[in-house]
């Protein structure tokens, strides 16, 4: 039986198949994600090199990579710093040296003088004129007229123990073999790719590995060419077809149909004022009781989001929703109204932050909401114990404790839910996978799925939006409460650090407060936090009319509290932090941040840190103090602070300079690890994969042949 009978899809057939490819070279391959055939077809090169044509030796300049040709002259050691191997070969125009720093006996004996070779490399100036550093050659038989290369040359991704010469030849006969096959299966229907003029998918591998003499270098070297965006556009339409899939399995559930009696109010947003008050029948819904207590109005946009969200929870289908709303929008508002339509109905809701601190200010929030009107508020975190811990676990399994505040701790395996119907996650990308998909799970019964509410104060790009969050519906939380001050942004170098601290003297000295943030030094929390220590240490001494404290990631979470509240009573002028106050801190007379060498963050994380100031009525200032000299990047970055406070151009600008899988935090969930497309640079090609994914609801079958073709395994990360 021949391989191509037993084996009729490229996706199943071993790269062992491959000529010269055993166990060994297998192990290596394999280091690159290469394990198929389809896999290495899809391994496309990096670059283009132009081998099609001879060089005359005398035309060369420092700098060209070029194909050569002539004999060998003279071939000799050289010994100076460093012995090398030194050959001279000459054309009809001129002459040049060749150096190897590296080489056998037998590499010398066989350059003897006279032979023909041809090389390819790059001309560098040298002690004695041109010379090619360890150029690729190979030597020319008297009779042998040998071809140039026809196509151009492609450089690929590569592994230690993997050589170009060794990919490029085990592509070619991947190519073969694809062609042997019939190609790989166009699972795009014709009548899409005509409608949106894409070339077809054999014709683009084809061309990626084989690309013409005549092709555009620059646009292939961009990543623009048209062979390129077919890939790019069939891998996109996979990670959108998923998510859809995902939502649709998630949603065939259902959940509980969470309808309160307010009139109009779930699609209303003017009924979202109405006061507790206007009610003449039946009990006062919670959510107006709620409203008719709060010490201020809703925004516009805070009316209509929750709007959104209200009319969502009253559906039979799990809500699926993303709030994104910048610094202080007023997320965690909408967040309490959601629990309360939840509890109205008989049922629970859970709020699940990513670190203690956040954690704690939404229970302090929620128990100061939630307390007068006569609900119980509990909280479950790693610190809790013993029997404290005890009762909380009874209470929530018993149904009493109709909203549960925690962190990480709310998905452990001992806590049980009595009737889990909304589950709110704030800054979902803070998660695992696995932890926020077994806080739903938990909710899951008799077939129906808890309510899901995810809100984020990092403002997703659209781009993003669209792939990576494809299967949610998003509101938009676009206006900032009434009274909040604009923050101004300053950039200081270091060495002006004298004047830094005089200004934090001043401010506190007129009764405001200040924070001074330590930055992570690297990777070790040691050391950060020993840097936030010797600061302390450091403003105590300088500043010694101030009460100081300090707050760090090794502290235990009661301690972190206590000063924390010390702090928001005013009992403390400056709070020396790390960047563990990046979230969840509200402290409305803190108006001066101070951010040690802020080059070390990224943008998303100094936008949320500077939102830690300007949320009271007096002007705010945030200080970048920055350790010169700065990166391009660094310089780029700190710019784009200094000239905007809104989150969403800061998020595309983050996205630009770092990329989707550090932006959302989601590089363990096989999600944004794309092979061939690039969010920021195929951001146009959205709307036409999300177009095109519409239209394949009738071909199921195509539509999960893409989806194994690309993701293989990893959609179901996409239901979380």
């Amino acid at each position: 039986m021949s391989l191509y009978s037993e084996l009729r899809s490229l996706d199943q057939i071993p790269l062992t198949r491959l000529k010269g490819v055993g166990a060994a070279l297998a192990g290596k391959l394999e280091k690159l994600g290469l394990e198929s055939l389809q896999d290495l077809l899809f391994h496309l090169p990096i670059r283009y090199q132009d081998r099609t044509r001879i060089k005359p030796i005398g035309e060369l300049r420092p700098g060209d990579e070029v194909v050569i040709q002539g004999r060998v002259r003279n071939c000799d050691l050289v010994h100076g710093r460093r012995r090398s191997l030194r050959c001279q070969i000459q054309d009809d125009t001129g002459s040049v040296s060749l150096r190897f720093f590296h080489f056998s006996a037998a590499q010398k004996n066989n350059l003897k003088p006279g032979i023909e070779i041809r090389c390819f490399g790059e001309a560098r100036v040298g002690s004695g004129g041109l010379e090619f550093y360890h150029p690729e050659y190979r030597q020319l038989s008297d009779e042998e007229a040998s071809p140039v290369a026809q196509n151009l040359t492609p450089i690929y991704p590569a592994t230690e123990g993997i050589t170009q010469p060794r990919i490029r030849g085990l592509c070619e006969q991947a190519l073969d073999m694809m062609e042997r096959q019939g190609g790989l299966k166009d699972w795009l229907p014709e009548v899409l790719q005509r409608r949106h003029q894409l070339m077809g998918l054999n014709e683009a591998v084809r061309y990626l590995h084989r690309p013409p003499v005549e092709a555009d270098v620059y646009q292939l070297s961009e990543e623009r060419h048209p062979a390129q965006r077919r890939l790019a556009f069939e891998e996109l339409l996979a990670h959108h077809l998923s998510l859809l899939r995902l939502r649709h399995q998630h949603q065939s559930q259902g959940a509980p149909a969470l309808v309160v009696n307010m009139g109009s109010m779930a699609v209303d947003n003017a009924a979202v004022d109405r006061s507790a008050s206007d009610s003449t029948k039946g009990p006062v819904p919670l959510v107006e009781q709620f409203l008719a207590q709060l010490s201020f109005q809703l925004t516009g946009a805070q009316k209509r989001v929750y709007a959104e969200v209200a009319r969502d929870l009253s559906q039979p289908l799990p809500m699926l929703r993303l709030v994104q709303g910048d610094v202080g929008s007023g997320k965690t508002v909408i967040a309490a109204l959601a629990a309360l339509q939840a509890i109205d109905c008989g049922y629970q809701a859970a709020v699940m932050a990513p670190t203690e601190i956040l954690a704690e200010q939404h229970f302090l929030n929620f128990t100061s909401w939630f307390e007068p009107l006569g609900l119980q508020v509990d909280w479950l975190a790693g610190k809790l114990k013993g029997k404290k811990r005890i009762m909380a676990l009874e209470r929530i399994a018993g149904g009493e404790a109709q909203v549960v505040v925690g962190t990480h701790a709310l998905f452990q395996q001992d806590v049980k839910f009595s009737h889990l119907a909304l589950v709110v996650v704030d800054e979902q990308h803070r998660f695992g996978v696995h932890q926020r998909l077994a806080l739903r799970e938990k909710g899951s019964q008799q077939g129906r799925l808890p309510h899901q509410l995810i809100m984020t104060a990092t403002p997703i790009p659209r781009t993003l939006t669209m792939s990576a969050y494809a299967d949610l519906d998003c509101s938009i939380i676009d206006e900032l409460p009434a009274g909040r001050s604009p923050v101004n942004t300053a950039l200081i170098s270091d060495q002006r650090r004298q004047e830094v601290i005089s200004r934090v003297r001043v401010a506190c000295g007129e009764g405001r407060q200040a924070y001074w943030v330590c930055t992570l030094i690297d990777e070790s929390e040691v050391l950060e936090c020993q840097a936030a220590e010797a600061t302390a240490e450091e403003l105590t001494r300088m500043l010694p009319e101030l009460r100081i404290g300090l707050v760090h990631g090794r502290l235990k979470a009661a301690e972190k509290a206590e000063i924390m509240a010390a702090f928001k009573a005013h009992q403390l002028d400056l709070l020396v932090a790390t960047t563990v106050i990046e979230v969840g801190v509200d402290v409305p007379n803190a108006s001066l941040m101070i951010i040690e060498n802020p080059e070390r963050l990224g943008l998303a994380q100094l936008h949320q840190l500077r939102g830690r100031v300007g949320r009271g009525m007096v002007a705010s200032h945030c200080v970048l103090m920055y350790h010169a000299p700065l990166s391009q990047q660094g310089q780029e970055r700190l710019r784009v602070m200094r000239e905007t406070t809104d989150g969403f151009r800061i998020a595309e600008k983050d996205l630009e300079i770092r990329g989707p899988g550090e932006v959302l935090g989601t590089r363990q969930t096989g999600m944004m690890q794309f092979r061939v497309a690039n969010l920021e640079r195929d951001a146009d090609l959205l709307t036409q994969v999300k177009a095109i994914a519409g239209q394949m609801d009738s071909a199921p079958e195509n539509c999960d042949a893409i989806i194994r073709r690309w993701l293989g395994r990893g959609e179901q990360y996409g239901g979380v």
